[in-house]
């Protein structure tokens, strides 16, 4: 069973920044989609960033241009830099892995992800 734990979430102004990272220990090949989501009570969880093993990334419109998401230099980790955060950005941030492309190509579907992380709380004040 594979585990993916987040961490790097808290509470930041609107206008600065966070970092949020994500690993998988013990887990030593290389995943071959990685990715961020988030979700408020009450509404379904969205894509934030995903990247697959070439470096491709995609981002949800609303965060474009002010998130950035990356692999690590440790195998299996994965980062997202939020610049110029908006108290829309409150929300638990999910980590999520399609190990083996079983999902299908890396795109920004909840359900292309078969593992998940228990979430991190971020949380933008104005």
């Amino acid at each position: 069973q594979v585990q993916l734990v987040e961490s790097g979430g808290g509470s930041v102004q609107a206008g600065g920044s966070l970092r949020l990272s994500c690993a998988a220990p013990g887990y030593t090949h290389s995943a071959y989609c990685m990715g961020w989501f988030r979700q408020v009570p009450g509404k379904e969880r969205e894509g934030v960033a995903v990247i697959d093993s070439a470096g491709s990334t995609y981002y949800d419109d609303s965060v474009q241009g002010r998130f950035t998401v990356s692999r690590g230099n440790a195998k299996n980790t994965l980062l997202l830099q939020m610049n110029s955060v908006k108290p829309e950005d409150t929300a638990m941030y999910y980590c999520a892995a399609d190990l083996w492309g079983t999902g299908g190509y890396c795109n920004l579907r909840v359900r292309t992800f078969a593992y998940w992380g228990q979430g991190t709380q971020v949380t933008v004040s104005s």
